[in-house]
């Protein structure tokens, strides 16, 4: 016997003990076991008996109280509980919606609350009409009573008239029926249908009075409710929750979590809103978004998207995310909208680029696009090349160059594209292309300037050849059918990396002129430029060039100037912004690859870029050189003279005797160096004369004769002021 037994005999040892019946026993009772015990044996067994009897009465409460606390600390009796308030509060809320309206019709409320948003707002002329709306309404609900206590008579004698008419209506009726039918006694006989008429409608009224109320009652609980649900937010602890989540921040937070990490912002107006009772009301309840999780919400007066994006790290931390994994932004006035990554989304390698998935069997049109990444909820962005044009960013390691490289690998793969690829500075980033380029030049000298330049030149002039080779064939714009059958009208792509030396450089007025020049007129023509820099700036990106560009791109970058630089002006004030980005560095990849970008997609957002490797590179140039020699299509050599001065050519062919037209002068350039100036005018001949050299050639009989001691007077004065830098 256990103690807790011994314990339980011990309470009821003095309890009487419980004799048996000594009825006798049926005689067809059957014994099939006995035992022959001495009666204290028999009193012993009787008391342990009641003793295991009275214990299990002991319990019961204890056991009770158990089943209850376990019932209601489950799961489902707090989901129930927390709906049942909900609910409720929506009724409640809805009763208080209905009566707010009621009032609103039947007094001056609405006119007393318009009347103090007018005041504090100062607008004096709408306080003087809501005051005069709200005189005139006071007065008409006094004259309406008034009328209906001065008029009981009047109200009497019409309901007295009205019965009348009625009565004798049926009356009437009644006489028209018994002279038809002869029989007298028809003459009430509408009237007697009339009160059985009546007599029914009490008796359903009364029998089924039970189901016309509960549905009545039914309908309005349901109308309130759903008056509240619209129009209130019960308290946030009510909130539904997913299974299994509660306030975990890698799964959809409720909403008095995010309410909670808005409020802790310690944004004045905010808080002053709640205060004075404002409630958030959510356009957009936390739904799962891609890698993450999104919502929507309405801000009160005096909070801005702005200061929220400016707490953008106290809101990460709020919400137990990197700042990176966090991005408020403004789709609308006074709209917060709010994308938050699951933890360590954004963190990792992004899949293969998926022209390598079957690189031998890939084909690219230029007019098309290429991949160039995935959005943050995963999906894949094509990158255009045709009527675009591209502005990249970020400090250096952030991964700018990858774009490029990935836009341009995608392009080569379309044999018609002739690319043009300038790097003003050393590296090899680019040499695995080299064989399927148009020209690849590097370097951080002047040298590699001038190239640049005379690329940007010799574009600019094919905008007349195409221009023409676009009137004869009486289409306004490049497509690839044109471009199949005219070579004049293959796409052609220029790439400036380190763009800075050229903007910030001897030539960054005629450089800035050119670029600009070409961006804008070129959209239809199939060029598309590029340009890269490390150090984002007025002058190292001038905001002419930003301002034109359709797609841009801002990887790591350290200031809000650097990213409106990129990103266009007020994009860091509304939250499009990648000062958060970090760079690569030696204790870790950060942020490489990942971009703010606008023109990528219908609303700019966060951008991860494709990687393509060296060994990967070769096999896409191996591929696209196997597709040219397929098509037999070969790139235009590069220019003899696109290292050479213009002003030195002409003076070349003018020598030393009189001044000659300029149209003689393009002419003559045209048949030394072909390749160089076979698309020069002797307008375009003036006109970069005095861009880029400063030569002023005067309008002679409009034949702009240019003088050969002019030129050289200009080429010793260049010669002089090389002299002097160095």
């Amino acid at each position: 016997m256990d103690e807790q037994q011994e314990t339980s005999l011990a309470e009821v040892r003095h309890l009487p003990v419980r004799r048996p019946d000594s009825s006798p026993t049926p005689l067809d009772t059957e014994v099939v076991q006995a035992e022959l015990v001495s009666d204290e044996d028999w009193d012993e067994i009787q008391r342990r008996k009641q003793a295991i009897r009275y214990e299990g009465y002991r319990q019961t409460p204890i056991v009770l109280y158990r089943a209850a606390r376990t019932v209601a600390t489950h799961d489902r009796t707090k989901t129930a509980g927390r709906a049942l308030v909900r609910h409720t509060c929506y009724t409640a809320a809805g009763v208080g919606v209905v009566v707010k309206r009621w009032r609103d019709a039947h007094g001056a409320n609405r006119y007393e609350r318009q009347m103090r948003a007018a005041e504090a707002a100062g607008d004096q002329e709408a306080l003087r009409y809501w005051q005069e709306a709200d005189v005139a309404e006071k007065q008409r609900r006094h004259d309406r009573v008034m009328d209906w206590v001065r008029s009981p008579k009047e109200l009497v004698k019409a309901v007295a008239i009205g019965l009348a008419a009625v009565t004798g209506l049926l009356l009437g009726i009644g006489m028209i029926l018994a002279v038809a039918d002869g029989n007298a006694r028809e003459v009430i006989g509408p009237i007697v249908g009339v009160l059985n008429a009546i007599r029914w409608t009490a008796w359903f009224l009364t029998a089924y009075g039970i189901f016309l109320a509960t549905g009545t009652t039914a309908a309005i609980l349901i109308y309130l409710h759903e008056q509240g649900r619209k129009h209130t937010e019960p308290p946030s602890w009510t909130a539904p929750r997913q299974a299994g989540e509660g306030d975990v921040m890698d799964q959809l937070p409720d909403e008095g979590t995010i309410l909670n990490a808005l409020k802790n912002l310690n944004i004045r107006g905010f808080n002053q809103a709640l205060k004075e009772g404002w409630r958030i009301k959510f356009l957009m309840p936390p739904v799962i978004d891609g890698k993450g999780w999104r919502t929507q919400l309405a801000l009160p007066p005096a909070c801005p998207v702005e200061e929220i994006v400016k707490r953008k790290t106290t809101l990460a931390h709020n919400l137990v995310r990197y700042p990176i994994e966090v991005w408020p932004t403004e789709p609308q006035p006074a709209v917060l909208d709010l994308w938050v990554a699951k933890p360590g989304a954004l963190s990792g390698p992004v899949d293969p680029w998926p022209l390598l998935e079957d690189l031998d069997n890939v084909t690219v049109d230029y007019f098309e696009g290429v991949p160039v990444g995935v959005t943050i909820k995963g999906d894949v962005v094509r990158g255009r090349l045709f009527e675009a044009n591209y502005v990249m960013g970020g400090v250096m390691g952030s991964g700018k160059s990858t774009m490029a490289i990935t836009l341009v690998l995608g392009a080569m793969l379309d044999p018609l594209v002739d690319i043009d690829v300038v790097v003003m500075a050393e590296n090899a980033d680019w040499e695995p292309m080299e064989p399927r380029l148009r020209s690849l030049t590097a370097g951080p000298g002047d040298d590699t300037v001038d190239v640049c330049m005379g690329i940007l030149a010799e574009l600019y002039d094919d905008l007349s050849v195409r221009g023409q080779a676009l009137r004869e064939h009486d289409k306004r714009a490049v497509t690839r059918e044109l471009a199949e059958k005219d070579e004049r009208l293959r796409p052609r792509i220029v790439v400036v990396d380190e763009c800075q030396n050229l903007f910030m450089g001897k030539h960054s007025t005629t450089a800035l002129e050119a670029a600009s020049k070409l961006i804008s007129t070129a959209r239809k023509y199939a060029i598309t430029l590029m340009f890269l820099t490390p150090e984002p700036s007025k002058d190292a990106l001038p905001r002419k060039i930003i301002t034109v560009a359709s797609n841009k791109a801002c990887y790591a970058i350290g200031d809000q100037m650097g990213n409106d630089a990129v990103l266009g002006t007020g994009s860091y004030k509304a939250g499009i912004s990648a000062v958060g980005l970090v760079p690569k560095t030696d204790e870790g990849p950060g942020d490489v690859g990942t971009a703010m970008t606008r023109g990528f997609m219908a609303k700019p957002g966060l951008l991860r870029t494709f990687y393509v490797p060296q060994e990967d590179a070769h096999r896409v140039t191996d591929r696209a050189m196997e597709l040219r020699q397929q098509r037999n299509i070969t790139s235009a050599p590069r220019a003899e003279g696109e290292k050479r001065d213009l002003l030195e050519d002409v003076a070349e062919v003018l020598g030393k005797g009189d001044p000659i037209p300029a149209a003689e002068v393009a002419g003559a350039l045209k048949t030394r160096w072909p390749r160089q100036y076979r698309a020069l005018t002797g307008k375009q001949l003036v006109a970069r004369l005095d861009r880029a050299y400063g030569v002023k050639v005067p309008s002679t009989g409009n034949r702009w004769p240019i003088d050969p001691v002019t030129v050289r007077e200009r080429l010793a004065e260049l010669a002089t002021l090389d002299l002097d830098e160095e």
